[in-house]
């Protein structure tokens, strides 16, 4: 298989991003709220000159939300369809290789965690949830409604 993937933690689970789709793993420090935004969009942060969307996961995942009261939160900075994201994450553990293609979950999984999911991959430090960026920055059924 030989793609790289960006282990993070959300939620407590541990998961894997396609590092292809990452551009940076970076620390917000800075969080300017959006009126009227979809519930899973914390803000806006600014990164070398480029506004990004902030995004969190908890929230797109309907599993709580992210403290953005204050302090330092990690993040995963991707770019979809032309526009900056920052994806909130509890924590950025590690780059590793995927040993294998993904394969379906076989297990069922909570509403946010099966929208997201492109299946399980195995790596060194086994089995890991292949996460969809693309799903997690769409958030809910409700939030594209909206």
């Amino acid at each position: 298989m030989n793609e790289l993937l960006l282990v993070v933690t959300i939620a407590g689970e541990r998961v894997a991003l396609p590092a292809a789709a990452v551009e940076a793993v970076v620390e917000l420090d800075t969080l300017i709220p959006v009126p009227r935004a979809a519930p899973h969009v914390a803000g806006l942060s600014a990164l070398r000159s480029r506004v990004l969307t902030v995004i969190d996961c908890k929230r797109s995942l309907e599993l709580g939300s992210s403290d953005c009261s204050g302090g330092i939160r990690e993040a995963a900075v991707v770019d979809f369809d032309g526009h900056h994201y920052a994806l909130i994450v509890d924590l950025v553990e590690d780059v590793v290789e995927a040993l294998s293609d993904s394969t379906p979950v076989r297990a069922t999984m909570g509403g946010g965690w099966e929208r997201v999911s492109q299946g399980m991959v195995d790596t060194e430090t086994g089995p890991l949830l292949l996460v969809d960026v693309a799903a997690l920055i769409g958030g809910t059924a409700e939030a594209k409604a909206a």
